[in-house]
């Protein structure tokens, strides 16, 4: 129960002690335009919707795909289709949101590609070997017992591999939530528009605002999906 509570109990220390620094200083008209309630939570709501949505989208492509690639018939289409999603996730974020505005303009939907192009890799591998490293003897004892090949899949195969999926889509979440930072430069919101705008007003308490609350979210979704990780996983794996 202990490690449960540790994340949680230490990310709120870290921002009660954010919050009595920041109150301590005498803030600026520049500084208290960005420092209040409304404009944090707002900026907080943004990097949140750009983070989930970038996931859920990953999770509703890659892990079928994942699956589909999984099959002895398309194995043969693992390695290029894994170089493409390696591609995206080599290119450097920023440079690849740049060629995207360059051809398709700025806003919610190019940093959504930009996100979904970088977090899908983790996704979509631990995927294709989670379900390829079930034991061939439990699908055959499946099978035995008159399962159809559906049910195989959905009652074991997917089963068993769902550790190994839940530690790629925690990767990924994280990856997102780093990322999404980036999406202030496509006018997409976010707590990269905090950052952004510390790095250039040479407003410290304004930066290390943006920065503290962007790792507290990764840690806190991290801490999230081990949590899922340690409920979904087969009892006995």
């Amino acid at each position: 129960m202990l490690r449960y509570l540790l994340t949680p109990l230490v990310l709120t220390v870290v921002l009660g002690a954010l919050y009595l620094w920041v109150s301590g200083q005498e803030l600026d008209s520049i500084e208290r335009r960005t420092l209040n309630a409304d404009y944090l939570t707002a900026r907080v709501a943004e990097h949140l919707k750009l983070t989930a949505l970038a996931v859920l989208l990953v999770v509703v492509t890659a892990i079928p795909l994942g699956v589909v690639l999984s099959r002895p018939g398309a194995r043969w289409l693992s390695p290029p289709v894994l170089a493409l999603a390696n591609l995206g996730q080599a290119t450097p974020a920023i440079g690849l949101l740049v060629l995207l505005t360059i051809k398709f303009g700025v806003g919610f939907r190019i940093a959504m590609i930009g996100l979904v192009a970088y977090a899908v890799l983790p996704v979509l591998r631990n995927t294709i070997v989670g379900v390829q490293q079930v034991d061939r003897a439990l699908v055959e004892a499946a099978r035995g017992m008159g399962m159809t090949r559906t049910q195989v899949l959905l009652r074991v195969e997917l089963k068993m591999a769902i550790p190994v999926i839940l530690a790629g889509l925690r990767t990924s979440l994280v990856m997102a939530v780093g990322v999404a930072t980036l999406a202030a430069f496509v006018n997409a919101g976010g707590l990269g528009d905090i950052i952004v705008n510390g790095i250039k007003l040479n407003r410290t308490p304004v930066l290390l605002t943006g920065s503290v609350l962007t790792a507290c979210i990764a840690f806190l979704v991290d801490w999230v999906g081990a949590v899922t990780e340690d409920l979904l996983r087969p009892k006995g794996v």
